[in-house]
């Protein structure tokens, strides 16, 4: 019988089927395997299953066969992430306001490639119980790896920044003047992401809602600033600009009933 095209792919093919049908609880048999081979014109006989197994296995996949009376087959036993630990990435991209709709069933999807469709259907399950506001920017991304890139390359970037309208629409503040900083790191601070930059005009160190900033492109200048913000406990600083609103430090005393003490210590 001549072999197809496909042949060469065979090991591939394998490991994504186990990868997809297969799990500690479902297990798939020699001969489900060569129909799935079939299926995409790859012929294969029993002997050279079990010799395209041990190769896999010993290449470092952890494959496992079990045996049954009612079940007999292969599974992958371990794969780059556990059940669980999917389980808190998707409750954690579905929670998260910074990632929109739209990228959180993009992510969620990636992730459910992680598992086999049987584990995923767990993993879908849990995303229809969570409804949680989320930010309509989808650039956002684009525009952390932009910040990222000016860091790297040391150079100041420019933008320009938004604000919201009574009619729930953005404008841009300042009447569409161009913004100018030295990026210098982003934090992420009840559930946001802000830039820190250094202002050269006024001489200080500024912050900016990611989610609020357009048109984020490098400029030729370089970064400047730096020695102002390595002079800053970055820890300290988040926690005394509350909100990342900044303003006049102060000391201030708070007074609490004593029933009070577990939700003023969270």
């Amino acid at each position: 019988m001549p072999k197809s095209e496909n042949q060469k792919q065979k090991l591939l093919y394998i490991i994504k089927i186990l990868q997809e049908y297969t799990d500690e609880d479902h297990v798939i048999s020699t001969k489900d395997l060569i129909e799935k081979l079939r299926a995409n014109d790859i012929s294969a006989e029993r002997k050279s299953i079990y010799a395209d197994i041990q190769c896999l296995q010993d290449f470092g996949f952890d494959i496992m066969q079990k045996k049954g009376k009612t079940e007999s087959g292969y599974y992958l036993a371990s794969r780059e992430f556990e059940l669980a630990e999917l389980k808190l990435l998707v409750d954690a991209v579905q929670s998260s306001r910074f990632v929109t709709e739209k990228k959180s069933r993009e992510l969620i999807h990636k992730l459910e490639k992680q598992a086999s469709t049987y584990q995923a259907r767990q993993l879908h399950r849990q995303v229809k119980v969570l409804g949680r506001v989320k930010t309509e920017n989808e650039k956002i991304y684009y525009s952390v790896d932009t910040i990222y890139t000016a860091i790297d390359a040391d150079r100041q970037i420019s933008f320009s920044y938004l604000e919201w309208t009574t009619t729930k629409t953005l404008k841009p503040r300042r009447n569409g003047k161009t913004y100018v900083v030295s990026p210098l790191a982003l934090i992420w601070d009840d559930e946001n992401y802000y830039l820190v930059g250094y202002d050269s005009e006024a001489d200080t160190l500024k912050h900016y809602r990611v989610d609020k900033m357009t048109d984020i492109a490098l400029t030729g200048e370089p970064r400047q600033g730096r020695e102002t913000f390595e002079a800053q406990d970055m820890s300290a600083y988040t926690r005394k600009v509350f909100g990342m609103f900044s303003g006049r430090e102060a000391r201030v005393q708070l007074r609490f009933e004593n029933r009070l003490a577990g939700l003023v210590l969270d």
